[in-house]
């Protein structure tokens, strides 16, 4: 008597690497939400952080803010406040935008919201950042 030969069948074959590819479909996702989720929790992180030393620059310096605009951080980063400026994880920069040069600028309403527009009170318009 032969000894049939074993193997997989193309069918079984075809039959795995559909159902590989429909758990990758379902797994990958979540990873990049988990990375996007990491982003933003160091971005909340280092909010807090330029919040807590703007306000100690304020209350040694009488109670007037650094212009970060006009002085690049240099009041801030040049004293006892910030050692560097934090790195933006999304595009791995440190530089400040000139923003507020063109009469707009990111707004904290002393609690929770950051906002682009100082008219939105509701803090429900685009380019309102809260936590």
């Amino acid at each position: 008597m032969r000894n049939p030969k074993r193997a997989f069948t193309l069918i079984e074959i075809l039959i795995v690497v559909v159902i590989l590819g429909i758990l990758a479909a379902i797994v990958i996702p979540q990873f990049t939400d988990a990375s996007e989720d990491a982003m933003l929790s160091s971005v909340r992180s280092q909010l807090q952080t330029l919040r807590s030393q703007v306000e100690l620059y304020k209350v040694q310096n009488q109670g007037v803010a650094s212009d970060l605009v006009a002085d690049q951080w240099t009041d801030l980063t040049g004293g006892d406040y910030i050692q560097q400026p934090p790195t933006n994880p999304f595009n791995d920069s440190t530089t400040v935008a000139g923003a507020a040069a063109a009469g707009v600028a990111w707004i904290w309403d002393g609690d929770d919201l950051f906002a682009a527009d100082p008219t939105d009170v509701e803090g429900d318009a685009d380019g309102v950042f809260s936590f």
